[in-house]
């Protein structure tokens, strides 16, 4: 079986967010498994400059949009024998400072730089010599993919496509552009109507992905289920209800090599679930790294994040304000970035009490390596998270995770009260502050019991979130729409 993932983020190539660590990682995971597995991103601004085995190809691509006919070229990486990245230039759409936005705003094009990556993926798929059996659609940048293949096999003599899974990473972010988008497509007028791409009178990428792939997934069981409710569903929840039996919700893995506490090339020192000794000596230099008070004995929580309400950024704003105002002995470090009150927010925080609480406006993954090292508690209060990866680098580097029981965190952390002799961390339900707070102080209790403490952080570092397991749920899942 050959499968062609296509993704609008790629890591370590480009990267905002999970979307890049999931294709990247689950792509390997693949690959390892026997698959033959195929990659298509655009090539971004300095990627080629700075990944030198990235090959310019003499496959030019000429691809009409609209009235227009947009050029590009492929290049391509062999990683392995099974595992190939192609990336698509096209300086116009892809040579730029962001991926999606530039000073906060949307690129304006944005419905014509996807079309475009959507194109080219069916021409890869098309025309490669091992032609792809499953083509797996990531999130809204590629939502017109099935559809597109579709029209294809119907009316462009395209006789055996591949077959299409669409995974949702976050249905907040949908794709909806102006109705006269749809031109860009290529595709009939008469194509675009509510049972396709059609929402609220304006195309929906998304929407097109959910209606016209053979399968849909998403990153956590939890989230799976909690999309058809009106609270979660962003709108597209009865849609997703009449799709109930082709959706699944499959939980996102870590790739053990990258983190891996033990031979993490970016702690100062290594570390196991064995032998924690290492990571005193993480948390004493991230400390000094921060200028907070070197101290073992004031625990410290952390929190790596997009800065925005989904995160629940502001309930950590409170609590830690309020921790600080009721006297409570702790630390607090910040990596992040997003709205500008909350960047001042926290910036402001740290000013104020420079010894219990550090923030770093920006994004360095090294740094975030430290940081889930050096922690001894990671905060993640969100109000909605399809899966949540740092809730899983935190379990293997002994941070313990305090999360809201809502999507993926709900699946892959467990309370105490859940089940004591298994717990890996502390959930609570309500999306507020003063339940964030009752949560703290939980974690403040369980500081000062040292077997306890140590039984929790045991269970969550032993824990198996590895893409190879995750990976074959994949498997069967294209194997089931390959015989549909």
């Amino acid at each position: 079986m050959h499968v062609l993932l296509a993704t609008s983020e790629l890591n370590p190539y480009s990267k905002t967010g999970g979307l890049a660590d999931m294709v990247s990682a689950l792509s390997r995971a693949l690959a390892g498994s026997n698959l033959q597995v195929s990659v298509i991103t655009p090539l971004y601004r300095g990627m080629a400059q700075a990944h030198p085995a990235i090959e310019a190809t003499s496959w030019r691509l000429a691809i009409p949009l609209g009235d227009g006919l947009v050029e590009g070229r492929f290049h391509c990486q062999k990683l392995s024998p099974n595992l190939t990245f192609w990336f698509v230039e096209q300086a116009g759409f892809f040579d730029r400072p962001g991926i999606y936005t530039e000073a906060n705003r949307d690129y304006a094009d944005n419905a014509a730089r996807f079309i475009f990556l959507s194109r080219a993926a069916l021409i890869l798929a098309r025309h490669l010599p091992n032609p792809p059996t499953v083509l797996h659609c990531h999130d809204w940048q590629t939502g017109m993919i099935p559809i597109l293949a579709r029209h294809a096999q119907w009316h462009a003599g395209w006789a055996q496509p591949p077959q299409t899974v669409f995974t949702i990473h976050n249905l907040a972010f949908q794709g909806s552009f102006p109705a006269a988008s749809w031109g860009l497509t290529g595709l009939p007028s008469d194509w675009l109507h509510l049972e396709s791409a059609l929402h609220f009178e304006r195309v929906n990428f998304l929407k097109a992905g959910l209606t016209q792939a053979q399968a849909i997934t998403t990153v956590s069981p939890n989230y799976a289920r909690e999309i058809l409710t009106p609270e979660y569903g962003c709108g597209l929840d009865g849609l997703l209800l009449k799709r109930y039996n082709d959706l699944s919700g499959i939980l996102n893995g870590v790739d053990y090599e990258e983190w891996n506490s033990a031979s993490d090339p970016a702690l100062p020192s290594g570390f196991s679930a064995h032998d924690l000794s290492g990571k005193a000596m993480c948390k004493a230099a991230l400390q000094r790294e921060l200028g907070l008070p070197e101290d073992a004995e004031v625990p410290l929580f952390a929190n790596i994040s997009r800065l925005t309400d989904q995160k629940g950024s502001a309930l950590i704003l409170q609590t830690i304000r309020a921790l600080i105002d009721a006297g409570e002995s702790f630390q607090f470090a910040l990596l992040g970035s997003g709205e500008r009150a909350l960047e001042n927010a926290f910036g402001d925080l740290a000013q104020r009490f420079p010894n219990q609480v550090a923030a770093r406006i920006g994004f360095d993954p090294a740094l975030s390596h430290r940081i889930e090292a050096g922690a001894d508690f990671y905060l993640m209060p969100s109000r909605f998270e399809p899966c949540g990866l740092n809730q899983l680098y935190s379990l293997r580097y002994g941070a313990i995770p305090i999360v809201r029981a809502t999507g993926g965190l709900q699946d892959s952390v467990i309370d105490p009260r859940d089940n004591a002799a298994q717990a890996t961390g502390i959930k609570f339900t309500t999306y507020s502050a003063a339940a964030l707070q009752k949560a703290v102080l939980k974690a403040l209790a369980l500081w000062k019991e040292p077997a306890w403490l140590q039984h929790i952080r045991h269970n969550g570092m032993t824990a198996d979130f590895s893409w190879e397991k995750q990976a074959a749920e994949y498997v069967s899942l294209y194997e089931s729409v390959c015989r549909e």
